[in-house]
């Protein structure tokens, strides 16, 4: 019997919503270059037409201690991986291993 549970499932997906800090046109180009919808460890951008405000979203592996803070810390190291300066962050974070899916009886 299948538990419904995939390994990616043991995972929590962080939303960063925050502004870049002076920007400059190589970090603007790198930027147009990553931007994406995906949620992935490494993280990906979506922004504003200015290049001021952002969304960034992360997947992040969850260990069985793992809470939100720990969390908040992963999605902040893969955003400070990106090399762009930023502040007034704020979050979101979805422990994947809390939702439950209702299948369908067939």
């Amino acid at each position: 019997m299948r538990s419904g549970r995939t390994l990616d499932m043991d995972a929590f997906r962080v939303i960063i919503r925050g502004k870049f800090d002076a920007l400059d046109e190589a970090a603007r180009a790198l930027l147009e270059a990553e931007t994406d919808v995906a949620f992935t460890e490494e993280g990906t951008f979506t922004h504003d037409v200015n290049a001021t405000a952002f969304t960034f979203r992360c997947q992040v592996p969850a260990g069985p201690d793992d809470d939100e803070r720990a969390a908040k810390d992963g999605a902040t190291a893969a955003l400070a991986a990106h090399g762009l300066p930023y502040r007034d962050l704020n979050y979101a974070v979805t422990d994947l291993r809390t939702i439950k899916i209702r299948r369908k009886n067939r």
